[in-house]
């Protein structure tokens, strides 16, 4: 169907602003930064006390804190540069294991005297039969086994140790757990009778333990976090992680979880699949066939909630969440883009088909729905995967507030409990969803790539491309013509 010349004017002019906004920001640095993102003496104050204390907003202006972390001999210990490198250290239990039986380990990077720990489980999907395991092994042998891992690995994003990469958690002690199970975190399997073990839960449980010669039980707050895989893994393992503290008598620790695109949906997908093969099977499909092969252990409160044959149920977040005790926080993008890759849905496609802008339409409103009700969330209305790891991460927003900000948010809620965060301040908000109606409509999103040539795609071409009838889509979106093609605020 044609479209009048001057809307299509209109809109590419907006996205050309919009663009022209997102180039602009990424040449121009500040001097403190040299990178993109927030001043950190502007939207979120770093605090040097190691309690969790929260700061409201400081004026542009040098003061007596920022001075004296410039003098190295008048820096206290809290504010001391932390080792760039995390140092792996292989689990003391050798037969809790990777995938292939070699010992599984995690990344440490201490920072003497600290109370705040970062646990962060690493993503990768996983494998559910002989043959997918198979492949994986063949191919990314790295998440399946850690024969190869590199002595040290540096933190990026939120394990940054940088104060303005990662400007709350900078000084605090930094755990990375490799991903080598292939089971999202929940196997308890171990390899003797069959050709892999699966022991994702018991992994996490053993790194807890290793941990308590390097100071855990004196915690104050232990943040579990993880991406993807990892992030739902997180949903899966909190509240044993909480126990086994318990357990262990450190019973001032705080508990909570950071959850980055983990928050699977079990909407149905109008192309079929066997899945015979993992790039190609839904979520739903690849965990109820990996249940039993990886003997996955589930939250006790959700299980109670379903029967055996739909047990599996319990990987879904907003399934599971409302069993947690544990205070979450969930970063999700709306349009995310592993969910997307299964109706092959690419970053930057330069041609959809009206069945997959659908598809990507729905899952927009499913995710947006299914977060309504969690206290604590970020969700851009980009078309991504993962967040807290990039070293970018401080430079997105949802309705003007960056996740740091709404994490800085978040703890200062939780300070005085370890219940449900209380309702937040207006000045202070750590619930934020955009509102704004279609894909990379928040001017804060990246700058997409085309998936085979690298080359940048401008959204609104694609939409064009595919001959839509921009003024019957916009009434489905329930926005003017112009609303669809113009830049949003991001809220």
């Amino acid at each position: 169907m044609k479209i009048p010349g001057a809307l299509v004017a209109l809109l590419l002019l907006g996205e050309v602003v919009s663009q022209s906004k997102r180039n602009s920001k990424a040449h121009v640095k500040t001097p403190a930064q040299n990178r993109k993102g927030p001043n950190l003496i502007g939207e979120l104050e770093h605090t040097a006390a190691e309690e969790d204390v929260f700061v409201g907003v400081l004026p542009p202006v040098e003061d007596a804190l920022t001075s004296q972390l410039r003098s190295a001999s008048l820096t206290p210990w809290h504010a001391q540069k932390a080792p760039e490198e995390m140092k792996l250290f292989f689990l003391k239990n050798p037969l809790v294991t990777c995938n292939d039986g070699t010992t599984a380990g995690y990344y440490l990077r201490e920072h003497k005297g600290s109370k705040r720990w970062i646990i962060f489980l690493e993503g990768g999907w996983c494998c559910y039969n002989k043959e997918t395991c198979d492949t994986r092994y063949k191919n990314i042998r790295r998440l399946m086994s850690s024969s190869e891992w590199p002595q040290t690995k540096k933190g990026t994003g939120i394990l940054s140790a940088q104060m303005e990469e990662s400007p709350r958690w900078w000084n605090a002690n930094a755990v990375f757990v490799p991903y080598c199970s292939s089971d999202i975190w929940s196997g308890t399997l171990p390899k003797s009778r069959q050709d892999y073990a699966f022991m994702g839960s018991l992994i996490i449980q053993e790194v807890i333990k290793d941990l308590v010669p390097k100071g855990i039980k004196q915690a104050k707050v232990v943040l579990l976090a993880g991406a993807s895989a990892g992030g739902t893994g997180v949903l899966l393992n909190l509240e044993r992680v909480a126990a086994l503290l318990e357990d262990l008598e450190a019973e001032a620790v705080q508990v909570r979880g950071l959850v980055d695109s983990g928050w699977f949906l079990d909407i149905k997908h109008p192309r079929q699949s066997d899945c015979s093969d993992a790039a190609s099977c839904a979520p739903v499909g690849a965990i109820k066939k990996g249940l039993r092969m990886w003997n996955g252990i589930l939250p006790e409160k959700c299980k109670q909630q379903f029967k055996r044959v739909n047990e599996w149920q319990c990987f879904l977040g907003y399934r599971l969440y409302s069993s947690l005790k544990s205070p979450v926080f969930v970063v999700q993008w709306l349009f995310d883009e592993e969910q997307l890759k299964l109706e092959n849905i690419h970053l930057g496609s330069r041609f959809l088909t009206e069945n997959q802008w659908n598809y990507l339409q729905n899952l927009g409103r499913e995710l947006r729905n299914s977060l309504r009700d969690v206290p604590a969330v970020f969700a851009p209305a980009c078309l991504s995967h993962t967040l807290i790891t990039k070293s970018y991460w401080l430079e997105f927003q949802v309705k003007g507030i960056s996740l740091a900000r709404a994490l800085q948010c978040w703890e200062k809620s939780l300070q005085d409990s370890n219940k449900a965060p209380k309702i937040p301040m207006r000045s202070c908000p750590f619930h934020l969803i955009d509102n704004c109606p279609r894909p990379h409509c928040n001017p804060t999103c990246s700058v997409l790539h085309d998936h085979g040539t690298g080359q940048e795609v401008n959204f609104m071409q694609t939409l064009f491309r595919m001959r839509l009838d921009v003024h019957r889509k916009a009434q489905e979106l329930k926005s003017g013509p112009s609303q669809l093609g113009m830049p949003s605020n991001g809220g």
